[in-house]
């Protein structure tokens, strides 16, 4: 019987679906990751405006989460997720009409609105689609596809920003949702059982059984906004060349780590996951402060690829491992919530820092703020060990 249900298919058509529409989101996404702060910049924006309009994103992502997640209880996972998609295409199509940065900001709150929906959305539809006993190694080949699109989509951005418009840019991308949407609605949703107790379908803000691996998600996250908000105006401003390369190293020590890390996980849980994983982000963020030469840069963008594509799956894993099933979309609304309340107040805070302290002391932050979630894992396992030992 053990058997048996290890060999429970992942790969079936939805699923394959749900990847694809994930990547192709994705891509469109990556592809304005570090080409925003170049549009503000050329809007006229400075660092402080940089670290508000991509931090404002993700705190629109934020509130909405909540709202998703009881959707997807309620109203079904393909209404949100449809939903979601179309408000995220509408926006980024936007930008390159956009004249100012106050427009910008505006457009940027209603992307994240759309982020929000069909992210929280994407996440609780395929963990449906996977095998319970399988659901490590299966987020982790759903969180492959967003990896793909990392690959290619930050310096594919970064290049194409280079030769034609802003204008046509944002249309690209715009067009990449397009086709997610499409995708997207070929997908046979799982039907949701309605609930006739009130209580179990009202709104909440969060999923208490995912909150322990969500708060670490945040800290880890918030190392993130540093990176993708001003390395590229880190390293040009050191004369340091090779920043689509770093994104592209990145993306593919990422999808190394996936293809295993999730299996690590279903057989000896975070504990065997965590530790090595925030080590090597640690690390990173460490080199990244120093950064003599692109050699460095290079070294970073694989070591926080590894760490962040162990850590990630893992942890999204855990925060659904012991929710019922009844509230599986709350409990990723929670963990994606976090995850974007990391990356937000991480671009806004280092937006400050390094106008008042420059670019190298983004990721001294970044490294304290790694120790910080090491620290609190350990505080996690001491707290769950003590309360066996007084259960026992």
């Amino acid at each position: 019987m053990e058997k048996q249900l290890q060999k429970e298919k992942i790969w079936t058509k939805d699923f394959a679906l749900i990847c694809l529409a994930n990547f192709f989101i994705f891509l469109g996404f990556q592809m304005t990751l570090p080409t925003i702060p170049l549009f503000v910049e050329d809007l006229g924006g400075n660092d402080q405006l940089i670290g508000f309009v991509v931090g404002i994103f993700t705190f629109s992502a934020l509130l909405l989460r909540p709202y998703a997640g009881a959707a997807l209880e309620t109203k079904g996972r393909g209404f949100v997720y449809l939903i979601g998609l179309a408000i995220f295409v509408l926006s980024v199509g936007s930008f390159g009409f956009l004249t100012s940065i106050i427009l910008l900001f505006m457009m940027r709150v209603v992307q994240g609105a759309g982020w929000g929906f069909s992210t929280t959305a994407s996440g609780t539809i395929a963990s449906d689609l996977i095998p319970v006993t399988r659901r490590g190694e299966g987020m982790g080949y759903y969180g492959l596809s967003g990896n793909l699109a990392l690959a290619f989509g930050p310096s594919l951005g970064l290049i194409l920003t280079g030769v034609i418009s802003f204008k046509s840019f944002f249309l690209i991308c715009a067009g990449l949702g397009l086709i997610a949407l499409m995708l997207s609605s070929r997908i046979t949703y799982k039907k949701i059982e309605r609930k006739q107790d009130k209580e179990k379908t009202k709104i909440s803000i969060y999923e208490k059984g995912a909150l322990k691996p969500s708060l670490l998600m945040f800290f880890i996250t918030f190392t993130f906004g540093g990176i993708a908000a001003f390395l590229p105006l880190y390293t040009a401003a050191r004369h340091i060349s090779g920043i689509q390369l770093y994104f592209l190293l990145y993306a593919l020590a990422l999808m190394i780590t996936r293809t295993f890390a999730g299996q690590v996980y279903d057989k000896k849980g975070h504990k065997a996951v965590f530790i090595p994983g925030t080590l090597l982000i640690l690390i990173a963020m460490i080199l990244l402060a120093w950064l003599p030469n692109s050699l460095v840069l290079y070294v970073a963008a694989i070591l926080y690829g590894l760490g962040f594509g162990s850590v990630q799956p893992a942890l999204q894993a855990w925060s659904i491992e012991k929710v019922p099933i009844n509230r599986r979309g709350m409990a990723t609304a929670t963990f994606y919530s976090f995850f974007d309340l990391g990356v937000g107040l991480g671009a806004m805070v280092f937006g400050q820092i390094s106008h008042l302290l420059g670019y190298s002391s983004i990721y001294r932050t970044s490294a304290v703020s790694i120790v910080l979630s090491m620290l609190l894992y350990f505080f996690f396992l001491y707290r769950g060990r003590l309360s066996v030992l007084q259960n026992g």
